[in-house]
């Protein structure tokens, strides 16, 4: 199972977990699956198009997945999945 990494802000509609191990062939599927386990998570993740918001990041391992495959980004077993929102401030 491929472990996904909560950020702090969505940790109270995961049980106030900071990981979650979830099967999934790839990024999108993961993220359902998240959701399906968590309901009301992809709302934060997802927008109307089913596309991952443009002001959060999401990374495999290290690579950002806009740069791989977007939501199709195959993942194996030992994969971290991150779920990165943006900071805002100055």
């Amino acid at each position: 199972m491929s472990t996904v990494y909560i950020p702090t802000p969505l940790r109270r509609l995961t049980a106030n977990q900071s990981k979650v191990d979830i099967a999934a062939d790839n990024v999108g599927s993961a993220l359902t699956a998240l959701d399906e386990a968590y309901p009301g998570i992809g709302g934060r993740i997802f927008d109307d198009n089913g596309e991952v918001k443009r002001f959060i990041n999401v990374f495999v391992n290290d690579d950002e997945i806009r740069t791989l495959q977007g939501l199709n980004t195959p993942v194996a077993e030992s994969d971290r999945i991150s779920i990165v929102p943006a900071m805002a401030g100055g």
